[in-house]
């Protein structure tokens, strides 16, 4: 029988678990699959833990989530089309819930499809090779409460991992003698800790921009922004300050490339993350940086030189649970025959869309590059159909509020896509919603 191994059971591999499902439950006879979990849960980044470094099993800890983190985009932009936060809740609900009520949606529809059973929790994958004599897999893992090293063998691999676990952690002059905390973003856990302290946040990515937020709701004193290739334009509080690239730290005194200083007592590097396959063999290993149209995948999840490798979810992103769903319905079609790739025709088409990607300019063009790749492979299966610029629209919305009132977006509602219903607007405004808990923001 055909053996199909996903690796993590995140968003994207409960997604590629989801699709095989949806097929047999369809009638379809499907392959075996095993997923492959090494936290001790499943939700992938989802899972909040106080832990940095190395979790209970002294692995390195996967999540980057921290205390208090809401949903930075509307749910209806990333809402399931086989599952809605309606369907989860038994309600409408507003339109950024906080990590606890994402969470427990994603367990929602893995509760419900029955996909549970697959799943191997407290396994870390160690080695993944292939054999060209034999076509197949080698996936070595490792029980982690029995502490027990297995081999079995598989036609297929799927690596939904993520990429947002393994930190890029730059160095600048004078770290080394700081007279404060250094941190990056994927240790970052509580804002409460930074009330009344003077922060700088290098860096202008998503994490930078809503840990920057969490700590002026929590009461921080100052926060300094610094950036290397642009600013992030919002207009931020008073005690905010936007400067240029730190250059060096003497003592608490940062200096920066404008030649503006200031005298700071933590410092939180939000400067991304590497795409870290250590665990599969260099000839099928991802290697690329954080971008829209990933290096060398074709259709942006197979291998090109072997197409029963696959990754999901590699993408800089956009849309994300939907966008998984999309993958993982047409890799499920392509490794139950459905669908034949051809290298030649898959070859032109990376090209076309690479070269596209070079000539996006603005968050709007972006947005649509990602809906239309979205819908491409939407248009090949049997995933159910939904109003995929619906969703663009309600990204456009999301980037108008963000850029009135940054500290104040989340307090809008948006138009589900796939209900058509208005989500309620929350109860309290976000910057005075200090309580984050499932039962606090689900109250009417």
């Amino acid at each position: 029988m055909v053996r199909v191994c996903v690796i993590g059971a995140g968003p994207s591999g409960t997604a590629a678990l989801r699709a095989f499902k949806s097929a047999a439950d369809k009638g379809a006879q499907i392959p075996e699959i095993v997923c492959y979990e090494k936290q001790a849960d499943l939700g992938g980044l989802w899972n909040y833990s106080w832990r940095t470094g190395l979790d209970a099993n002294s692995e390195p800890v996967h999540n980057s989530m921290y205390r208090y983190l809401w949903s930075n985009g509307p749910k209806e932009c990333l809402e399931f089309a086989d599952y809605t936060f309606e369907e989860h809740f038994g309600k409408p609900i507003p339109s950024y819930p906080p990590r606890e009520v994402l969470h427990d949606y994603i367990r929602g529809r893995i509760d419900k499809s029955g996909i549970r059973k697959w799943i191997q929790c407290n396994t870390a994958v160690r080695n993944v090779t292939y054999d060209e004599a034999t076509s197949m897999f080698t996936v070595v893992t490792q029980d982690l409460a029995a502490n027990e090293q297995r081999s079995e063998e598989f036609d297929y691999v799927m690596c939904c991992t993520g990429h947002f676990s393994t930190p890029n952690v730059p160095e600048f002059e004078g770290f080394d003698k700081f007279q404060g905390r250094i941190l990056h973003a994927h240790d970052f856990r509580d804002a409460v800790e930074m009330a009344g302290r003077n922060i700088l946040i290098i860096g202008t990515s998503y994490s930078a921009e809503d840990i920057a937020s969490q700590c002026y709701k929590y009461g921080v004193k100052s926060v300094t922004l610094s950036w290397r290739t642009a600013p992030m334009g919002f207009h931020w509080p008073d005690n905010f300050t936007t400067v240029s690239l730190l250059t060096k730290v003497v003592g608490k005194t940062c200096h920066f490339k404008d030649g503006e200083t200031a005298e700071i007592d933590d410092i939180i590097l939000c400067t991304g993350y590497k795409h870290h396959f250590p665990f599969i063999e260099p000839s099928l290993r991802l290697e690329t940086a954080n971008r829209l149209w990933v290096d060398s995948l074709h259709k942006g999840i197979f291998w090109p030189t072997n197409h029963k490798m696959m990754y999901l979810g590699m993408q800089d992103q956009w849309f994300t649970f939907n966008m998984f769903d999309a993958q993982a319905w047409f890799a499920r079609d392509v490794v139950m025959g459905k669908i034949e790739l051809n290298n030649e025709e898959l070859d032109k088409e990376w090209a076309a869309w690479r070269e596209r990607e070079g000539t996006l300019e603005g968050d709007e063009a972006n947005i649509r590059f990602q809906a239309d790749m979205v819908q491409m492979l939407i248009d090949q299966t049997d995933y159910p159909s939904f109003n995929i610029e619906g969703v663009v629209q309600e990204f456009l919305q999301w980037e108008e509020h963000k850029h009135h009132d940054i500290m104040a977006f989340r307090d809008h509602p948006h138009k589900s896509v796939m209900t058509g219903t208005v989500a309620p607007v929350h109860h309290t405004k976000w910057l005075e919603a200090l309580d984050d808990s499932m039962e606090c923001y689900l109250k009417n």
